[in-house]
């Protein structure tokens, strides 16, 4: 037998075996959980299980949790359900079973840290897993920057952030603002541009087409919140100097106060309410915005699309 035929049988005979280890393994997930419901049986609660049943091959089934993780999300988000409960034991198995793979601590922290129906609301979940994953990969920058990202926007712990991009920053390979963020953060100062700051790193730093857009929402946001903080100081100014409110935008245009007409995102003026508030005219059509808003009505967030 030629060289070149013992390495194509060798080859074969080891793809057959993964095949079939990863058959045996999930129809031996299926007898173990037999009679429960879906969304019970979609996994073994003990990885240590899950190795001895792998037949040596634990990628494999990690990315097979990992998918069902996906899934799972993905499922619940569609109907809008406010029970995550499976969420952090799937991702809790899938980086045992492969602690270098990567996606599962970017996205899995992204689905566990927000509210629902966007997410399970569990920050503290998300923080764990961030910090298991640096343990098992402490050169990635990437993940430094989640952690304070997941610090920054969700737990208000400005000097949680600062540390984790501090740590980021010094790694062999990292993004040139780690070290300004790490700064900014230590200063508590700057929130808007720090915050502008975060999402664009967001933005430049992924391809995946979900998470862009998410980073653009949140810029438009900003932007709003910007925008409108400033236009009621304006307001506000008119208002000592006139000895009177403005009675509309055109008002402040006119003693030099601003130039033109400010616009939202979506191309439409603000409004100048009554009592001197900057509302945006469509506030359903920009989502994340905490400024700008009618009396009572909160922040629009992204919705799941319902099926037909």
């Amino acid at each position: 037998m030629s060289a070149t035929r013992r390495v194509n049988w060798v080859a074969s005979a080891v793809l057959l075996v993964s095949m079939a280890g990863a058959v045996t393994t999930l129809h031996a997930i299926d007898r173990i959980r037999q009679g429960a419901t879906l969304q019970e049986a979609l996994y073994i609660r003990s990885s240590t299980a899950l190795r001895r049943m792998s037949l040596g091959y634990t990628g494999l089934l990690a990315d097979i949790y990992w998918t069902r993780a996906v899934q799972y999300f993905g499922f619940q988000h569609h109907n809008d359900s406010q029970d995550f409960s499976l969420l952090a034991p799937l991702l809790e198995i899938t980086t045992e079973l492969d602690p270098k793979l990567l996606p599962a601590y970017q996205f899995g922290a992204n689905f566990l840290a927000p509210k629902p129906p966007n997410g399970a609301g569990t920050p503290e979940k998300a923080l764990a897993l961030m910090k298991y994953g640096i343990e098992h990969n402490p050169d990635q920058w990437r993940l430094y920057y989640n952690l304070g990202f997941l610090y920054y926007t969700e737990l208000k712990d400005y000097a949680g952030a600062a540390d984790a991009f501090a740590r980021g920053a010094k790694v062999p390979v990292t993004n040139e603002f780690m070290p300004v963020l790490a700064a900014r953060m230590a200063q508590h100062a700057g929130e808007f541009d720090t915050a502008r700051m975060l999402w664009l790193t967001t933005y430049q730093s992924t391809n995946e087409a979900q998470i862009r857009q998410n980073a653009i929402e949140h810029l438009q946001a900003l932007r709003v919140d910007e925008d409108v903080t400033r236009l009621e100081e304006v307001v506000a100014k008119y208002q000592q100097q006139a000895g009177k409110p403005p009675a509309s935008l055109s008002d402040l245009e006119r003693a030099g106060l601003i130039r033109g007409t400010p616009m939202d995102p979506t191309g439409r003026p603000y409004k100048l309410t009554s009592d001197g508030r900057i509302e945006v005219q469509d506030p359903d059509r920009i989502l994340f915005i905490t400024k700008g808003l009618p009396p009572g009505m909160t922040s629009p967030q992204p919705r799941p699309a319902k099926k037909n």
